[in-house]
């Protein structure tokens, strides 16, 4: 098991991460404040910006293959180097999702 700094950019936050643990779990048992909902990878709520570093999240549904290379879903992202995130930055298919459901400004 290795050990891993994860740094939250922005804040004065950094935690020692287990390869076997998730971002999320490290965060909670080191009572940092991170934004989570469902725990299963789908809702995005938990996600980060990889500005440095690498992660392993196999079961990260909610991400494209291509958001998987920038992105961290910390409910199912485990450290594979030292990490620095930006908590709070959202992948793009959650933008299109979220003007996709917004309805028409209405021209009366």
């Amino acid at each position: 098991m290795t050990e891993y700094t994860v740094e939250f950019v922005g804040t004065d936050e950094s935690i020692q991460v287990s390869d076997k643990q998730t971002i999320l779990k490290a965060c909670i048992e080191e009572g940092i404040a991170q934004e989570y909902s469902c725990r299963v990878g789908m809702c995005l709520a938990c996600s980060a910006e990889i500005l440095e570093g690498d992660v392993v999240q196999p079961a990260a549904r909610g991400l494209t293959d291509e958001e998987r290379e920038d992105y961290a879903l910390t409910c199912m992202a485990r450290p594979q180097s030292d990490l620095k995130l930006e908590r709070g930055v959202y992948p793009p298919s959650i933008e299109n999702d979220a003007s996709a459901a917004a309805p028409a400004a209405d021209d009366d």
